[in-house]
């Protein structure tokens, strides 16, 4: 799922920072009465010792003091045996402590900090009721260990527990007793499972990098062109300092003009000087929505460029012309909760589904000058013929999930949908109706896609009980799955199939993006004997970062080749397969949390420095610009510049990749940005020494007859229209920003509460 899930529950693990503090996180409150806590650990602990007041800092999972230290807890034996079973009533404690049964436990609080090379150290002395006073606080048990338990929504309801709002990921669930989210954990974490003790594994967690298996499928020609000796009667690949010579533009270009008399050679060679063309961090294009961007892609052809925003809202541009868009219109979902969660253009680019958390999604015409109103289609309507049970077989549903992901098939005649209730759906848009559901997971399925462009009977689906499913609807009759990928430890976030009926790829909650080859594939019934929940260490991608010591390598991995390096945290990742027009399908690319956009060779090497967008748009729209983010919480704002890329798509001709991101004050507007190869070099030929990352004005920039002939750096509102208000920010808003301060700097009005008033920071 997108969003909904996007709201923050406890970690499963223990994770203790003694670093330095960090310049992008998100600062929250250990508890709303901050400061009548410390009052009682200062009346129980030693006389003379000063008030203290912990903040929870969700980003890393820790908790720290008023100067931005980190406090940990040092427990006895005994008591971190209460903690872990979950405490004793209070009137029990209180009676056995008159009986003299009982004598208090004594923790020890140390804060670790760096400042000025120096670490600070103090001492808080703590009851063991007073640390279950805590840990009654939402959020506070998730840094503790064995705190394991229901991590999905679905994982909740089958427990009977309830998730707690913590983040500014948070959202209104479908379900009507999710929404009463006041009595934190009182409720369900008497119910919370503790987590089995693992195994450490022996050798290395993940496989090794450069892989052989993605070095097999580089040489083999199925995923692009490779420079191959001329002279060479077999064709054999050159030596890799050889082909890094002959990688620059230059060098391409003459040996395609050399090579003229041989046609066959020219248009690889074409393709060799295309597929090495990978865009860069610099942004032609900041396109600024006062709404997070959740999605955007571009057409198959290229000729239009679509974006989704938290706003309800989806826009469209004309792309024909890939460094001079021109936006054109935009289509609602009226009624939608919480954001649009995805969308899916047809292949004659006239149609765009688009959902939201709701069973209905929307199919809008992308036609220009066209006003008319998107047409609703219930997905759980599937009439007295539909396959999967008709209306009494939705069972906990009962007609009533979200939407999580959407794809047209090849022929453009179905939509296939994954859903919350843990189910695939395809609408037929012929009938107007679902005649399809394949009940086929345990938990919420994120992602689905066809397999062959070609044919619509093979189907792919990732969920949140980290298995990728390949189901053929030739063969449905026993609802069972024609076979299934293992390897992700974690949900899965997304799926992108190369389109060729082999080959698909996968993001997840691990930390990784997986190339899987349907040969490959496990069997049905080998498969179905294998409970996954026993890999998983129920990470909570929502709360805090993940612990990569608490990965263990899946015993039944079947994936080709892992890619790392990103971050799939707060939100669903997306990953891609690149172009196969110009990049002959040889990278694959992801977005991170981290702001990147991270591109890898086959091989599970990094193709070029990561696509840093975060860089190249920070600072990029005033700070009082945070009027339009909602506030749906009363901590975690810094006042920071904070971005996540979302999604990333490839142009299908041109080097160019337009993003979306969570951007801004605390990322909670949004951006797409346009970045395409510029061979390195650092000014721009329109603009010169002047544009928009060097202080150009928004007169001088808007008066370029289009953005095509506009300097480097343009930034625009959603209409493409140039704003004063967006201009000459970095050197005003960087000039006075240095690394941040303590948090009492930070404290306004509102006594303890943590709101921010940072107004930038340096760039990382």
């Amino acid at each position: 799922m997108a969003s909904s899930r996007d709201i923050t529950s406890p970690s499963g693990s223990w994770q203790t920072d003694e670093g330095s503090v960090d310049d992008d996180m998100d600062f929250e409150l250990a508890s709303s009465q901050a400061s009548g806590i410390s009052e009682e650990i200062e009346d129980n602990g030693d006389e003379g010792e000063a008030e203290t007041t912990l903040y929870f800092d969700a980003e890393e999972g820790v908790l720290r003091d008023e100067d931005g230290d980190t406090v940990t807890f040092e427990t006895s034996d005994e008591m971190s045996e209460d903690l872990e079973d979950g405490g004793e009533d209070e009137d029990e404690e209180e009676e056995d402590e008159e009986e003299g049964t009982r004598t208090p436990q004594v923790a020890t609080a140390t804060a670790s900090g760096s400042a000025e090379s120096e670490r600070a150290t103090q001492t808080i002395r703590i009851t063991q009721q007073q640390i279950m006073q805590l840990l009654s606080q939402a959020g506070i048990r998730g840094i503790f260990q064995n705190a394991g338990g229901p991590t999905t929504r679905s994982q909740a309801r089958r427990g009977n527990t309830q998730h707690v709002q913590l983040d500014d990921d948070d959202d209104d669930d479908e379900d009507e007793d999710e929404d009463d989210m006041g009595e934190a954990y009182a409720a369900g974490y008497g119910a919370r499972r503790r987590r089995s003790r693992r195994p450490v594994p022996v050798g290395e967690r993940y496989p090794p990098i450069p892989n052989p298996e993605g070095q097999k499928l580089m040489d083999s020609g199925a995923f692009g062109y490779n420079d191959r000796c001329d002279h060479s009667v077999c064709g054999v690949p050159y030596e890799a300092a050889t082909q890094q010579k002959r990688r620059k533009l230059a060098h391409r270009m003459l040996d395609r003009e050399l090579g003229l008399s041989n046609r066959g050679r020219g248009r690889v060679l074409s393709s060799l000087a295309a597929q090495d063309l990978i865009p860069k961090s610099k942004a032609d294009l900041i396109i600024n929505l006062n709404a997070r961007c959740y999605s955007g892609q571009f057409s198959e052809d290229g000729s239009f460029f679509f974006a989704c925003g938290q706003d309800f809202k989806v826009r469209m541009y004309d792309t024909r012309n890939p460094y001079d868009w021109k936006y054109y219109k935009t289509v609602h979902y009226y009624g939608g909760q919480w954001t649009i969660t995805d969308a899916s253009l047809s292949p004659d680019n006239r149609l765009l589904a688009y959902s939201s958390i709701r069973s209905q999604i929307c199919l809008a015409n992308t036609e220009q000058g066209d006003d008319n109103e998107p047409q609703l289609l219930d997905f759980s309507d599937m009439g007295s013929g539909g396959q999967g049970g008709g209306r009494g077989a939705w069972g906990r549903s009962r007609g009533h999930f979200g939407i999580w992901s959407l794809r047209f098939s090849g022929d453009g005649g179905e939509i296939v949908a994954g859903t919350s209730d843990q189910s695939v759906y395809v609408y037929d848009l012929e009938a107007q109706r679902s005649i399809l559901r394949i009940p086929g997971h345990q938990d919420d399925v994120n992602a689905v896609c066809f397999g062959d462009k070609m044919s619509p009977h093979i189907l792919y689906s990732g969920s949140d009980d980290t298995t990728l499913k390949v189901w053929d609807r030739r063969s449905l009759a026993s609802m069972r799955p024609a076979g299934m990928f293992l390897g992700h430890t974690e949900g899965l976030t997304y799926i992108d199939s190369k389109g060729d009926g082999r080959y698909v790829i996968s993001n997840g909650k691990d930390q990784t993006c997986k190339l899987w080859d349907l040969r490959k594939m496990i069997n049905t019934d080998e498969a179905e004997r294998i409970n996954p929940q026993e890999f998983t260490s129920n990470f909570d991608y929502r709360f805090s970062p993940y612990d990569q010591t608490d990965h263990r390598p899946h015993p039944h991995d079947c994936s080709l080749v892992t890619f790392r390096g990103h971050k799939v945290l707060k939100t669903l990742i997306r990953c891609h397969f690149s172009p196969p027009e110009s990049t002959g399908g040889r990278y694959i690319y992801s977005g991170s949390h981290d702001g990147k956009i991270y591109v890898w060779n086959l091989d599970g090497t990094q193709a070029a420095e990561p696509i840093n967008v975060r860089a190249a748009t920070i600072n990029s729209r005033p700070v009082s610009d945070e009027r339009f983010v909602d506030r749906y919480d009363y901590y975690g704002r810094g006042g920071q510049w904070k971005t996540i890329v979302r999604d990333c798509s490839w142009h299908p001709f041109a080097p160019v990749i337009a993003a979306t991101s969570w951007n801004g004050w605390d990322h909670g507007l949004g951006t797409a940005t346009v970045h395409s190869w510029n061979d390195g070099v650092e000014t721009d030929e329109v603009g010169g020494e002047v544009d928009g990352f060097t202080g150009a004005s928004g007169r001088e920039m808007g008066k370029a007859g289009s953005l095509g002939s506009t300097a480097m750096g343009a930034r625009v509102t959603a209409e493409l229209g140039h704003d004063e208000r967006y201009y000459g920010l970095v050197q005003q808003q960087q000039a006075g920003a240095g690394r941040r301060g303590g948090l009492r700097e930070r404290m306004g009005g509102l006594g303890s509460l943590f709101v921010g008033g940072g107004q930038g920071e340096e760039e990382e």
